[in-house]
């Protein structure tokens, strides 16, 4: 009997952080990923400031590799760094996803993460926030700020109130002064979404920003592995390798 073959690896890459907290987030989404699709063999890695890298799980990885990255928009790290990652690897077929962002299932993780932190003490009520920062880390890529705005359509069709962009770092407005262009424009209860992966940072400083709130990074949302496998499922399904039992067509 032949042996039917592994379904691809999945190799999830994330930007990297020293933030013992944001480490941990990362390895929870992992464990979801996981949860939501026994069986898969699923790693983490980080591209910076972290182990292991990339290149060092790969090191050890036998067939195909789905690499889906753990980032929220176009930029750098998707379009140079991940390349130079599968370049590095010739010996593996190694398809690389688009990042998670923008995407309607990150809409439904930001809309919890408001909700659950609205109903913290202190905060806006079963009625929600007048208005929403979306407070992203910043790129000078213009593909990865317009993947932003588009975000915050979801977002804004999501909640159904108003919802601007404010970047922590190489554009603006900023999301302190998205915060108070939002309340000059008569929106009392103004929130901050973290549009964030992990604890550390950036995440900091949109605390900071000054809304009524802050809601907690996209993390370990059941809705942030949904998409994870997402993004790993079309790529599985462009690659030669066929799941176990399907069926095969014949002439």
């Amino acid at each position: 009997m032949r042996d039917e073959p592994a379904a691809p690896t999945l190799l999830a890459v994330a930007h990297g952080t020293r933030d013992l907290a944001g480490i941990a987030t990362y390895r929870a989404l992992l464990d979801l990923v996981r949860a939501q699709r026994p069986g898969l063999t699923a790693h983490l890695s980080f591209l910076d400031l972290a182990l292991p890298t990339p290149a060092q799980v790969l090191a050890g990885s036998r067939g195909p590799v789905v690499l889906v990255p753990l980032l929220l928009n176009t930029g750098y790290h998707v379009t140079v760094d991940l390349p130079a990652v599968r370049a590095a690897a010739p010996h593996l077929d190694i398809r690389q996803t688009a990042p998670l962002g923008p995407d309607p299932l990150l809409a439904a993780a930001l809309a919890d993460r408001l909700a659950d932190a609205g109903r913290t003490p202190g905060g806006p009520g079963s009625s929600g926030p007048d208005a929403v920062v979306l407070a992203a880390a910043g790129s000078t890529d213009p593909a990865a700020g317009a993947d932003t705005e588009v975000m915050a359509g979801l977002l804004r069709q999501r909640i159904g109130r108003p919802v601007v962009v404010g970047h922590l770092c190489a554009n603006a407005p900023t999301p302190a002064e998205g915060v108070r262009a939002l309340r000059a424009a008569g929106h009392r209860r103004v929130a901050v979404a973290r549009y964030l992966m992990a604890p550390g940072h950036f995440a900091r400083r949109a605390q900071g920003a000054g809304g009524c709130l802050a809601s907690a990074p996209l993390g370990a949302h059941p809705d942030v592995a949904r998409l994870v496998l997402k993004r790993y499922d079309k790529a599985s399904a462009e690659m030669a390798w066929r799941p176990p039992g399907a069926a095969t067509r014949t002439a």
